[in-house]
């Protein structure tokens, strides 16, 4: 291996963060294209947060802090929504630099050490949550975060240093694992096994007893400012989900994340790089890499969309470890580096539809029509940064079931959600759920009933958003079972077409299981029924 330069990687890194960075920032506010409902999730935990309401206590939630925090900073010193989450996507790129530029020079030659930050960055600085669909999203930037961080990780524990006594790499690796568990669980059960067998594998056992360290005092400086509830907070809501049955995987059963179509090859590519690097005689990194191999899969099962992230990170370490290759020839008469580098071109061809689309993602925004876009939040001055693409957001499109007699094609009839004797429609908003929630907080404006906490029966309802709504002390911004928030609430909505129409049902039962006793019908819409709660009772 050579070593770096190290002002050309700096140089590198400088670059990527003002080109991709810069760019979105140009446009003057986040136009978002795709996935409204996760726009609004976002938007209401962010700005619960700089209200001054408290993450796992206030905000139910099983994702961490600092998957928020960066954008709460930026809505606290005056941005509006919108640039908040790009500056703050900016100074998520400009802290990572460090450790980029010290992995990069500390372990890999300079194309590789490029290729590194490039990856990071793209993760870091991307305005969509990857695959290869050309829209503008900023739903679950935390995943994109998170493997950013996974990659860094990674790549300083597979790879050894040249040289050093392991005290950086210690910190770089205990804050990265760290960060996993502050922006979302999943990451840490998956990889930070992993990344503790390596170190102890290579020889970084310096690394890894700091790396303990830097993750134990990071928790430790923390839990003043926090409070210990914070952690038992974050603990309770990672607890209901994972016993929560309304949430199942948000794509593919895992069985498929394997050996789908669109996966087996990525999968056989994985298995035929361990077996490679063995048989060249990288017997280490043939085993860590099957090591990894369980993390990359489960993550990807647990994300939606269900993106092999790990592709190219994967390839990157297959390139890394070419230098340690035997020169003898494999089976296949092809020589073991040959053999690895073409492994290693497959999976970066397997990875290069998601990776492109994310790296082009803040050219995209910037060039996109903004006569086509709309503030979400037309009433805020403040937060009118944030838009979103007019039809999307105005149309408001139900899906009904068809009532139909087909002779030969037997049906089973379907048991209709009901509520204090009252039978809810079948229904689904399929679109417009924007425009919706705009209509419904006006219409209780109207109605007299602004200013008290609501309980919404849906998997989100962020009514307090759009207009004089009460917001609701430990509600769920997104629902994943029970009835986070139902104690303080004065007022109970239930729409008639709600955004998932079987969270609807598991929710109103829970109710009826307490009782509706409490409960008194105060006004009916085409939209919603809506309920006073007896605050007497609670």
């Amino acid at each position: 291996m050579f070593r770096a330069g190290s002002a050309r990687l700096a140089a590198l890194i400088a670059l990527l963060i003002a080109g991709l960075g810069g760019a979105a920032l140009l446009k003057g506010g986040l136009h978002v294209s795709q996935h409204e409902g996760d726009m609004l999730h976002l938007a209401d935990i962010v700005l619960r947060l700089a209200a001054g309401d408290r993450l796992h206590r206030e905000v139910t939630t099983p994702l961490g802090g600092l998957a928020f925090a960066p954008i709460v900073l930026f809505v606290k010193a005056g941005a509006g929504l919108g640039m908040a989450v790009l500056w703050a996507q900016l100074l998520a790129a400009v802290a990572l630099a460090p450790a980029l530029w010290w992995i990069g020079r500390s372990r890999l030659s300079p194309p590789l050490a490029g290729l590194l930050a490039v990856l990071v960055l793209v993760h870091v600085l991307a305005l969509v949550h990857g695959e290869a669909e050309a829209a503008l999203s900023i739903s679950m930037h935390y995943n994109r975060w998170a493997w950013a961080l996974t990659f860094v990780a990674a790549v300083a524990a597979l790879v050894p240093p040249r040289a050093g006594r392991g005290h950086a790499d210690g910190v770089i690796v205990g804050l990265a694992v760290a960060g996993l568990a502050l922006i979302k669980v999943t990451y840490v059960l998956a990889f930070a096994p992993p990344v503790v067998l390596a170190l102890w594998l290579t020889g970084q056992r310096r690394a890894l007893a700091v790396a303990v360290a830097t993750g134990l005092a990071l928790v430790a400086g923390l839990t003043p400012w926090l409070g210990i509830g914070h952690w038992t907070g974050y603990v309770a809501d990672l607890a209901a989900v994972a016993a929560s049955e309304a949430r199942p995987q948000p794509g593919l059963p895992l069985r498929d994340i394997v050996t789908a179509p669109l996966y087996l090859g990525g999968s056989l590519a994985a298995l035929a790089v361990v077996v490679a690097l063995r048989r060249a005689g990288v017997t280490t990194g043939g085993l860590l890499v099957l090591l990894f191999l369980p993390g990359f899969v489960y993550v990807t099962y647990q994300n939606y969309g269900n993106d092999p992230q790990w592709l190219p990170l994967l390839g990157l370490l297959v390139l890394a470890y070419l230098p340690q290759a035997a020169d003898g020839e494999a089976a296949s008469g092809l020589s073991h580096r040959a053999v690895l580098g073409g492994l290693a071109a497959i999976l970066f061809a397997m990875a290069a539809p998601s990776v492109v689309n994310l790296a082009i993602s803040p050219i995209r925004h910037l060039t996109t029509p903004a006569e086509e876009y709309t503030p979400v939040f037309p009433r805020s001055a403040r937060h009118d940064d944030l838009l979103g693409v007019t039809e999307r957001l105005a149309r408001a499109l139900a899906m009904r079931p068809l009532e139909i007699e087909a002779p030969g094609y037997p049906t089973e009839p379907v048991e209709p959600a009901t509520f204090a004797g009252e039978v809810l429609p079948e229904c689904a908003l399929s679109g417009g759920m924007v425009a919706t929630f705009a209509a419904i907080a006006r219409d209780l404006e109207a109605a007299g009933q602004g200013g008290r906490p609501l309980f919404a029966a849906d998997v989100l309802m962020p009514l307090w958003l759009f207009g004089d709504v009460g917001r609701l002390p430990g509600a769920a911004a997104w629902h994943y079972g029970g009835l986070p928030g139902y104690a303080a609430a004065e007022l109970v909505l239930i729409p008639l077409c709600p955004v998932v129409p079987e969270r609807r049902a598991e929710i109103v039962a829970s109710i009826a299981a307490r009782g509706t006793d409490e409960l008194t019908e105060l006004r009916r819409t085409p939209l919603y029924l809506l309920y006073a709660k007896d605050v007497t009772t609670r």
